[in-house]
């Protein structure tokens, strides 16, 4: 688990995240599917956005530039992606609208401490609407998170998970993947 202290911040790091922050307002402001929306997605993410991959506005969050996104991603209005800790989305995701992506959490005592833990979405996964992935937490190759989930631990490839906090329901069937 990494420490961000935000009192400690360097200038570099709050230039940093004043440019994202204006990037971000202008993306969530520009015609969607245009040549200007593409460029300032991938100037927000650093480069980081695989092809074919799209995400819809309003978009929110902080850090961009500790997310990578593979190939034919799909994030859906309103996704929250607080990224300090990395996130990691994988080749064939789907997010609905509404999924909150959290690599960090607030230290109980020193609040301007960040507590970060890398979120991986692996290959073909699919987040529900309104669905919360917590900090440190994999969801695995096609797995499925039901809408409403909070994830607080792992979710196994091939696994359907559900509620708060969300557990597995069901096993897919692997071979009814195309790998």
């Amino acid at each position: 688990m990494e420490k961000v202290d935000l009192d400690k911040m360097s200038p570099e790091d709050l230039e940093l995240s004043i440019k994202q922050t204006k990037l971000l307002f202008k993306f969530n402001h520009t015609e969607p599917m245009t040549e200007e929306y593409s460029a300032l997605l991938n100037e927000l993410l650093d480069g980081n956005i695989g092809e074919n991959s799209t995400i819809t506005t309003t978009f929110a969050g902080a850090a961009f530039d500790h997310m990578k996104i593979g190939n034919n991603v799909f994030i859906n209005s309103n996704c929250l992606a607080m990224a300090r800790g990395e996130i990691t989305i994988e080749d064939d995701v789907m997010l609905a609208g509404n999924v909150q992506l959290l690599s960090n959490n607030h230290d109980e005592y020193e609040r301007q401490v960040l507590l970060c833990e890398k979120i991986v979405i692996k290959k073909g996964a699919w987040i529900g609407a309104g669905a919360s992935i917590m900090p440190g937490v994999t969801v695995g190759k096609y797995a499925i998170v039901g809408a409403g989930a909070i994830v607080t631990k792992d979710v196994p490839d091939y696994s359907v998970v559900v509620g708060i906090p969300a557990k597995v329901i069901k096993t897919l069937e692997k071979d009814k993947f195309d790998e």
